[in-house]
């Protein structure tokens, strides 16, 4: 059974103001979930000392989320092309927002760690299916290279705005308000939604209802990422982490395994066949683990070696938000029109490892202007990253799979970012361990550990431009050559 293509309204300007309106409520999405994720890191200060979480505890209102999120999206997404995306990404701000005020109103650690736990299952149902209404909605090339550098731009902003109203919001009233102030963004976003997204049906269960491959991989997945972000507790080769690992590769083995021999797979296995989704989901994987040494370590060299304030650091690092910001915005759609998505991917793949090799130089004493803005520029490298991967991790999948396809999408970034905080964090800590030991002090030692993390991102950056160059493919120009076939009708009503 195929899935029934969205139902847009009649053709001309009104159709047009509604597939932006659609994105904007899409972009608000997206924008909670990352806004929500930065506000929180900010606050967890206040939530130790007001909840009583012990230093190990703290962790899991981070860890409770990751879980939940990064093991849910597959899942979510196929259930969105067999249910509706439309209903999904509902249901998915639905349970996100009744988790945020859940979080809100917490009254002690187990009931702030549940509600977490909810928030990262309705990010998952939203998130999953986010791309893929995104690219039936916008099925020519110029129109979906701005709609993608909007949606791009979105979290950029999320993530900037996040490091400095987390500190503001839990200065000035508490940290309470950090969960409350989804509370209208969520509400809105569902009653915009239920107007401006499109109708549809999906295949129904039926075609896809696939109970046990559900259970092996979200079971491999949650146990996964748990695994890789106790790693940094446990060491690599501690029984905790190899035990644990070894079963979670033993689920998603039986999962692949499943998929290939089942009557109705969860995630058919045809979609690995594009080289573009294959080679762009390992390509982002590889990139965000890198980008975890920007993201993170940069922020603890200035806090740690330069003495910065949390505050301080927020706004030393708003020059990089703006710039990615900036560049997915107003630039990506532009050259990826001109020059191909493919091009620029490698140029701004191209910029990230100059970044990082910029970094492996920093001094103790760095001065912000000559060492760390540079930096900043360089990272609008992600600018033209992220809208080109996106472009073309969805460009191979067909219609009635762009769900899955967008789940897969955020499962790989979740997967990345993990990974990067395991391992970077991991052989940083190692290496100033060393350092001190051999008789440095303590911000010549961290300032080696931070060298060898940007190193290990360089040389991600590397593996990634290598798969990029000799793995994907331009899509042809016009729709995205395997949707535009399934969505052709719609696409007619909807320009």
């Amino acid at each position: 059974m195929s899935q029934t293509t969205p139902s847009f309204p009649p053709a001309g300007t009104g159709a047009s103001r509604s597939r932006w309106l659609a994105l904007a409520v899409l972009s608000s999405a997206m924008l909670m979930t990352i806004l929500d994720g930065s506000i929180v890191t900010v606050a967890m200060p206040a939530i130790q000392r007001d909840l009583g979480f012990s230093p190990a505890g703290l962790s899991w209102t981070v860890n409770a989320y990751l879980i939940a999120f990064g093991g849910l999206l597959l899942l979510a997404g196929r259930l969105g092309d067999l249910i509706g995306r439309k209903t999904m990404f509902l249901a998915g701000n639905a349970v996100f927002t009744a988790a945020s005020l859940l979080a809100g109103v917490a009254t002690g650690p187990g009931m702030l760690i549940a509600a977490r736990f909810g928030q990262g299952v309705g990010s998952a149902m939203a998130s999953a299916v986010v791309l893929g209404i995104l690219v039936t909605l916008f099925t020519e090339t110029k129109e979906r290279a701005k709609a993608i550098g909007v949606f791009s731009f979105t979290g950029a902003a999320g993530a900037s705005i996040g490091q400095v109203l987390g500190g503001v919001l839990t200065d000035g009233f508490s940290w309470n308000w950090i969960f409350f102030v989804n509370l209208p963004i969520g509400l809105a976003t569902i009653a915009l939604a239920i107007r401006a997204l499109p109708d549809e049906r999906g295949a129904g269960l039926a075609a896809g209802a696939d109970v046990i491959g559900a259970v092996l991989v979200t079971g491999g997945l949650m146990l996964g990422i748990y695994t890789v972000v106790k790693i940094e507790q446990y060491g690599w080769t501690a029984a905790h982490t190899l035990g644990l690992g070894a079963v979670s590769l033993a689920l998603l083995a039986g999962f692949v395994a499943r998929q290939a021999t089942a009557k109705t797979p969860l995630m058919p296995l045809r979609i690995f066949r594009s080289r573009n989704v294959s080679g762009a989901n390992l390509v982002q994987m590889l990139t965000l683990s890198a980008m975890f040494a920007f993201q993170i370590i940069v922020a603890l060299y200035m806090q740690k070696v330069l003495g910065y304030g949390a505050l301080d650091t927020g706004l030393a690092m708003l020059p990089a938000a703006v710039a990615i910001g900036g560049v997915s915005l107003f630039v990506s759609a532009r050259l990826n029109t001109r020059f191909g998505e493919r091009a620029v991917l490698l140029a701004g793949l191209a910029l990230l490892f100059a970044a990082m090799g910029w970094l492996t130089r920093v001094p103790v004493n760095a001065d912000y202007v000559t060492d760390l803005l540079p930096v900043m520029l360089l990272i609008a490298g992600g600018g033209l990253v992220l809208p080109a991967l996106t472009t073309l991790g969805m460009s191979g999948a067909r219609a009635d799979d762009a769900g899955l396809a967008s789940g897969l999408f955020n499962t790989t970034q979740q997967i990345g970012m993990a990974i990067g905080v395991a391992v970077l964090s991991t052989l940083a800590a190692s290496r100033t361990e060393g350092l001190l030991s051999a008789g440095e002090d303590e911000a010549t030692a961290l300032t080696g550990g931070y060298h060898l993390a940007f190193g290990i991102a360089a040389a991600l950056l590397v593996a990634a431009f290598t798969v990029a160059l000799l793995v994907l493919r331009q899509p042809k120009r016009g729709k995205a050559p395997r949707e535009a076939a399934v969505a052709e009708p719609a696409a007619h009503q909807a320009v």
